[in-house]
């Protein structure tokens, strides 16, 4: 009888500790604060292509060219951004100083990643 009483105990005790560990809600290591997830949003740019480089590129964008975060915010001055090509980069067309340049881009750590970038002669 004494066997029954543990066995039944330990049954019960297994049961609400399953029961609580399922409850708890899952430890999540990969939070970003919210600065972090505002930098990885993507903008847009168009302008024309002052230089290019083996992995970077600069656009010069300006009167008559718009800078937009998700088609919004239109550009003041004539001013250049640099841009960053890494092997994720969907270029179309040929990077050339001269040409327009339409690129898709997001932040990280202060440099503009290029995401995409669609070139016109």
């Amino acid at each position: 009888m004494k066997n029954a009483w543990r066995f039944g105990f330990f049954t019960l005790a297994g049961t609400v500790l399953v029961a609580v560990a399922l409850a708890l809600p899952p430890a999540n290591t990969h939070q970003t604060p919210q600065g972090q997830q505002a930098a990885a949003q993507t903008q847009s740019v168009s302008g024309k292509i002052a230089s290019v480089d083996q992995n970077s590129f600069t656009l010069t964008v300006g009167s008559g060219t718009s800078v937009s975060q998700d088609a919004q915010k239109p550009a003041a001055a004539s001013s250049t951004m640099s841009f960053t090509v890494d092997k994720n980069t969907t270029i179309e067309g040929s990077l050339k100083v001269g040409s327009t340049a339409d690129v898709t881009y997001r932040q990280d750590n202060g440099s503009n990643i290029a995401i995409s970038v669609h070139v016109t002669p």
